[in-house]
């Protein structure tokens, strides 16, 4: 089954490679992956390993921004996901007849993975211009600042994972083996969202408008991941490859399966978006290493 595995990813990786070289017309990732050319990867983890403190405080930083003034801080990490489920359950459970009694916690794994997707890029997204002038005035490798979002981001979002196990045990969901397996599809989700974040906020430098029609895009993959609607409602009208090129719904499923179902990954997803969130991961990191230095000329 592994080699089975192995050679879909690579499949995979190989297709979006080629598609993404169509569109953005350049040969870059395939010449780098050809000839194995690098661009000085140990001066990026010597510089990474000497800014470490730096990149612990713009995280503490941007924690602290987003709950300032609030009178339950940090604890709005608890408390939105639950009254938001809270909600969704009532409005959604009654709309398409479900009284299943999992459903809150299917409505919240969605709704949890999807946030972190949706609030880690829209941040990374501002990363650069939103520190114009620290940027101008203090030399500080760049990617620190896309970095340190992605991870706040990330903190929250496994601070909100406290919820889910809470609201699973009310609602007594079975503990599995293969709850372990979870793991997985975040990680997938987290290398993804640093991927988009990295394109993203370069892309923002020279294009502003890109935080509007992110926006735009984030709904509907919002609407696409399946959070509040059983696929087999859209599977019955012959509309189900919408899901087989989400990865976010991807990483959804599985983190599904192995969380609420009991049930063990679909390789098949598990190679898509893995392949999808690496290539993410390269073009972004080649995209903002490429242009990084004409920043401090357009912030």
């Amino acid at each position: 089954m592994l080699p089975g595995v192995c050679f879909l990813l690579k499949k995979c990786l190989f297709d979006f490679l080629i598609v993404y070289d169509i569109i953005i017309g350049s040969k870059t990732i395939l010449r780098i992956m050809q000839s194995g050319e690098n661009m000085d990867i140990k001066k990026y983890i010597k510089n990474f390993v000497n800014y470490k403190y730096l990149l612990f405080e713009l995280v503490k930083k941007n924690i602290k921004l987003k709950y300032r003034r609030s009178y339950l801080g940090i604890l709005w990490t608890l408390v939105e996901p639950l009254l938001t489920m809270i909600v969704l359950t009532i409005v959604f459970g009654t709309l398409f007849g479900r009284d299943d009694r999992t459903y809150p916690v299917f409505i919240l794994s969605g709704r949890l993975l999807f946030s972190f997707f949706s609030s880690s890029t829209k941040s990374g997204l501002k990363a650069i211009s939103g520190n114009a002038a620290m940027i101008k005035k203090v030399y500080v490798p760049k990617y620190i600042y896309v970095i340190s979002t992605i991870i706040s981001n990330f903190i929250t979002f496994l601070i909100s994972l406290v919820v889910l196990v809470g609201v699973g045990a009310v609602l007594r969901v079975r503990p599995t083996i293969y709850m372990l397996q979870a793991v997985i599809p975040i990680i997938i989700l987290l290398v993804m969202s640093l991927g988009i974040g990295l394109i993203l906020a370069t892309m923002d430098v020279f294009f502003r408008d890109i935080e509007y029609i992110w926006s735009v895009v984030t709904m509907l993959i919002m609407y696409a991941s399946a959070i509040f609607y059983s696929t087999d409602r859209v599977a019955s009208t012959g509309n189900a490859w919408i899901f087989d090129i989400n990865p976010v719904y991807m990483c959804i499923a599985n983190f599904r399966r192995a969380v609420l179902y009991g049930q063990p990954m679909d390789l098949s997803y598990f190679a898509k978006s893995s392949a999808i969130a690496v290539v993410l991961l390269i073009a972004g990191t080649i995209m903002f290493y490429k242009n990084q230095d004409k920043f401090i000329l357009h912030v």
